[in-house]
């Protein structure tokens, strides 16, 4: 499939069952609490990248202006994000993605959020705008599984979805990584212009014509999310280190290492990626 097919196709991303029950239980409370709301819509790449397309619409002559959750909630009414939150309910809404371990990717992708949010205050970037990037991030890898899923399954039995090398495999395969496929609908919805230069970029960073700080972080973070994923060994931490985006932004691996504010405790060495 072409990348320009795929980002014509129609698709639902799957939210998580348990922040859309949170989520609706709370709006249905006689004064929801806002800060709540948006602590529970932040953990779900879904359901931040539907109310982002809201808040960036037209409709509200904001195109290009929104960058988080919290940004988009003080223009949203609470009608809009419970019309949302109903739609999510929906059980197309909770069906499984080919070759996607959906607790592990949603779990990945706010871990990925966490670590953008921690390295773009390092380097003075948005916080907000890196951690909404960070969630966001893989939405591509979705997408793919969703709109063509035969020619992805096919690739997940060599290089599973959140390996170091997945970027690199599909760009081999396909000619367009997941990167590509997330900046692509990122542009469609009018999201900001910063975060569709980091999703795009975020593969290869500072290798183009755009100088995107976000890109790199997104970089970094995914490195340092894919690599603990994978259990590496401190020797291979340090081999697999993207070291010349670090050199741009002024980050080292023990730096990126550093600001690391994700337990992995209970994670058990070797869990399958797929």
């Amino acid at each position: 499939m072409k990348l320009k097919d795929l980002l014509a196709s129609q698709f639902v991303l799957p939210s998580i069952p348990k922040v859309v029950a949170l989520l609706l239980s709370e709006l249905d409370r006689d004064e929801p609490d806002l800060k709540k709301v948006s602590q529970l819509v932040s953990t779900d790449p879904a359901l931040t990248t539907r109310l982002l397309q809201m808040s960036n619409s037209g409709f509200f002559k904001l195109s290009g202006q929104i960058n988080s959750v919290s940004e988009s909630l003080a223009i949203l009414g609470l009608s809009h994000v419970r019309a949302m939150a109903a739609a999510a309910a929906s059980s197309a809404s909770f069906r499984s993605v080919p070759g996607i371990n959906l607790q592990q990717f949603w779990t990945y992708s706010l871990n990925v959020a966490k670590l953008s949010r921690s390295l773009a205050g390092v380097v003075r970037q948005n916080q907000q705008a890196a951690f909404t990037c960070g969630l966001i991030h893989a939405i591509g890898e979705l997408a793919m599984h969703l709109g063509m899923p035969e020619e992805v399954l096919a690739l997940d039995h060599e290089v599973p979805p959140l390996d170091l090398k997945r970027a690199k495999a599909e760009h081999r395969s396909f000619g367009f990584c997941y990167a590509q496929v997330g900046s692509g609908f990122a542009r469609q919805w009018q999201f900001p212009q910063p975060i569709v230069d980091a999703l795009e970029h975020q593969y290869a960073p500072f290798e183009n014509d755009v100088y995107e700080p976000l890109a790199g972080v997104i970089h970094l973070a995914t490195w340092r999310a894919r690599a603990k994923e994978a259990c590496l060994s401190d020797k291979a931490l340090a081999v697999t280190f993207p070291g010349s985006v670090g050199e741009v932004l002024g980050l080292d691996i023990d730096m990126v290492l550093q600001q690391d504010p994700i337990d992995w405790s209970a994670q058990s060495p070797g869990r399958p990626l797929i």
